[in-house]
């Protein structure tokens, strides 16, 4: 390796952006940080930035980087400080990077996204939601740019790692029969359901195996996590949703399996530590250390397995019919989910309403089709625009 590999980190201050520091600090020599992101932790990507020494950062507003930079200049570092939206498109497809970690979180990780797709750059997929929201147009872009797409979602990442090498064939020709998504249930899965109207947002963000961001810790309670992975699924390996079998395994060891028609089912396990796939993806089609410690299976003891409840899940529910749906169905999903897990921990209202805000929402609005991003745009803002209502009808 004639140089170290330059990889932008789009959300730096979340837990897989630090996740992603973490492994590229522990591989000085393979890895250098061109450019980072961050939202509202300002100060944290202050200190990340000092640690790193990126060529660049950027920051959603003005007065934000004014702050920034004026850290930086103190510091005595070099770092230039971006803005917005253009910032981000303008790290993510710079032509001196060669991947881009795609971690900013929901819809405004969409178009930066897309930026590094068709500047043609290894692209760790964390943010689920470019590939919910635009499917069809994300995907004709990688292939088009010749882009490499590598999944990040401990999940999405073990089915790569089962997958045949060419399973771009179609699954039916590689010999795959279903996949089979694996999901903790998270802390809801035995709460009697009479309780669930009542549980609070710290509740919900209580997740027994993962540590994550607030959004992403309510979503993996209502299981809506779940249903975008399995969109995402379908879009990654070219999967009909009736070939996605969501498995609810509390242990969160495998963390997904390929079931092949000749009867062998191929699992990957793995502590639940999301330096695993990010190493994975990083150095593919090589290995290197994540950091992550061996797992022990003396230790796990035992491994269970259980259906799904989609009474006590209905986001899940919600999600399938979206996908069967297709076009503009999903990006509604999304941005109703957005807005309803929003008011949720604002304390505006309670979790069982979160499913009842995007159920509203699908059946209001018409499924269209997608022809380009304003497209995707417009139906994710008809989708915000109608939980907005709902909030208001509700007092909320």
């Amino acid at each position: 390796m004639s140089r170290p590999q330059q990889i932008t980190v789009l959300g730096a201050t979340g837990s897989i952006g630090l996740s992603t520091l973490d492994v590229i600090a522990r591989h000085p020599e393979r890895y250098q940080v061109f450019a980072l992101s961050g939202f509202t932790r300002l100060s944290e990507l202050l200190a990340l930035c000092i640690r790193h020494v990126p060529q660049f950062a950027v920051v959603p507003e003005v007065a934000a980087a004014r702050g920034l930079q004026d850290g930086l200049r103190a510091a005595g570092l070099p770092t230039r400080v971006l803005v917005g939206e253009e910032g981000l498109c303008q790290v993510a497809s710079a032509p001196e990077v060669d991947a881009v970690m795609a971690a900013i979180v929901g819809a405004a990780g969409l178009r930066p996204t897309l930026a590094a797709v068709e500047a043609g750059k290894k692209i760790l997929l964390a943010n689920k939601e470019a590939l919910v929201m635009s499917g069809a147009l994300f995907m004709q872009a990688v292939h088009k740019s010749g882009s490499v797409l590598l999944p990040i979602d401990s999940e999405h990442n073990a089915i790569f790692q089962c997958m045949p090498q060419d399973f771009a064939r179609g699954l039916d020709k590689v010999g795959v029969r279903r996949i089979l998504l694996t999901a903790s249930g998270g802390p809801f899965r035995q709460t009697p359901m009479s309780e669930l109207a009542h549980v609070s947002p710290d509740q919900a963000c209580a997740h027994p195996n993962w540590s994550m961001g607030r959004k992403i810790s309510v979503d993996s309670a209502s299981m809506m996590n779940k249903g975008l992975e399995l969109i995402e699924a379908c879009w990654l390996f070219d999967a009909k949703p009736s070939q996605v079998e969501v498995v609810i395994h509390p242990q969160s060891v495998i963390h997904s399996l390929v079931d092949y028609v000749d009867g062998s089912v191929l699992a990957q396990l793995g502590n639940p530590d999301m330096r695993t796939p990010i190493a994975n993806a990083l150095a593919w089609p090589e290995r290197i250390d994540s950091g992550v410690a061996p797992l022990d299976l003396f230790a796990i003891a035992r491994l269970d397995f259980e259906a799904p409840d989609e009474q006590r899940f209905p986001c899940l529910r919600l999600a399938r019919q979206a996908a069967q749906a297709g076009n503009s169905a999903p990006a509604m999903l999304n941005a109703a989910n957005e807005i309803a897990v929003a008011a949720f921990l604002d304390g505006r209202v309670g979790y069982l309403e979160i499913a009842s805000i995007i159920e509203d929402v699908l059946n209001l609005e018409p499924v269209v089709a997608l022809d380009d991003l304003d497209a995707v745009f417009t139906a994710d803002a008809k989708a915000r625009i109608l939980a907005e209502q709902w909030l208001s009808r509700h007092g909320r």
